[in-house]
């Protein structure tokens, strides 16, 4: 099972703009609320992988316990078989021991020293026969205390084998709602997927991924007719599904930015293209600003770290982030 679905949740919010219009503080502030999301993707992985090894030890616990049940019944199996025949040599002792009584009066003489034996005999198979019963005893307690562990140990299994199969219920719908999106944005963006746009789908999240060449020319954030308009049909899609949360990064390559006035290098670039594109979505549309995130990666996040022109083009990009409503799967993690 995929439990890195928990980074679903996870969106990096970085919002630098220019011309002085966030502070050195705010900026501290969100990128240390970014860092929070990242600690709490990590706190739900291993938290998935806890459940997973604890399972594991539980059912290995399980198997040596029903291992120990098994030898312990044999034991009593065998006590038992012992204890039988000890009661049948008492038997036979006993109806010995009656047929003396009733000779005894004629046994006077030599007959003593075998009454004696037999007494001793008897003595022997009485004492052997408490040994087995307190030894068959203590077999049936210690049955019982491993049947216990066992009912307790299997239904604590039964309980997290429950939680995993309502984590993995949820993480399936999850991806069937992102695998659905993937199918709308595809169907809205078709005519633009020739032209440097491509939709994907990874760890549970929808990426729109449009090429430098569809939205801006070299060193602008300025969006052309092409790129809004299918930014346009994307926002539908959008607008249709209130759940989605939305996040845009803007991406540059590893040049050094050679512009100048507004913007001071290619973390200005990519933050500005990332606000334009957010413009353009919310402009004329009826989306929730508050499910939008704009951030700037500049060239820390290459698709290509390769040192070649086709390389920078790839890297190039602006990408819009699409991470469906995971708040039934924080329900589950927390109702435990």
């Amino acid at each position: 099972m995929n439990r890195a679905i928990l980074l679903l949740v996870i969106t990096i919010s970085v919002a630098v703009t220019s011309f002085s219009c966030v502070s050195g503080k705010k900026y501290k502030t969100l990128e240390s609320t970014s860092q929070q999301f990242m600690n709490e993707r990590d706190d739900l992985k291993t938290d998935n992988i806890r459940l997973n090894m604890s399972n594991t030890e539980l059912e290995a616990e399980l198997s040596r316990i029903k291992n120990q049940i098994v030898d312990v019944q044999d034991q009593y199996d065998i006590v038992t078989s012992e204890r039988d025949k000890a009661l049948e040599d008492l038997a036979r002792l006993n109806s010995k021991y009656n047929d003396l009584q009733t000779a005894q009066e004629d046994l006077i003489k030599g007959n003593v020293r075998e009454t004696q034996k037999l007494l001793g005999e008897l003595q022997d198979a009485q004492k052997s026969l408490q040994e087995k019963e307190d030894l068959l005893r203590q077999l049936e307690e210690n049955l019982d205390l491993k049947k216990a562990s066992l009912d307790e140990l299997t239904f604590e299994l039964e309980k997290r084998n429950e939680r995993l199969l309502e984590l993995e219920k949820v993480i399936d719908a999850q991806k069937r709602i992102a695998e659905d999106l993937k199918n709308k944005v595809s169907e809205a963006l078709l005519g633009f997927e020739n032209d440097g746009l491509t939709v994907s789908m990874k760890d549970g999240k929808v990426y729109v991924s449009l090429d430098e060449q569809l939205l801006f020319r070299s060193g602008s954030w300025e969006i052309d007719q092409k790129g809004r308009s299918a930014l346009q049909n994307l926002a539908g899609v959008l607008e249709r599904n209130p759940d989605i949360q939305i996040s845009i990064e803007g991406h540059t390559d590893d040049v050094p930015y050679r512009g100048s006035g507004q913007l001071v290098d290619n973390w200005d670039l990519s933050v500005k293209r990332a606000t334009t594109v957010v413009r353009v979505l919310l402009s004329g549309s009826n989306i929730d600003p508050k499910r939008l995130t704009a951030s700037g990666r500049s060239e820390y996040v290459p698709i290509d770290p390769a040192n070649t022109a086709t390389a920078r083009q790839k890297n190039r990009r602006t990408e819009v982030v699409l991470t469906p409503d995971l708040s039934s799967l924080y329900d589950i993690i927390n109702s435990y």
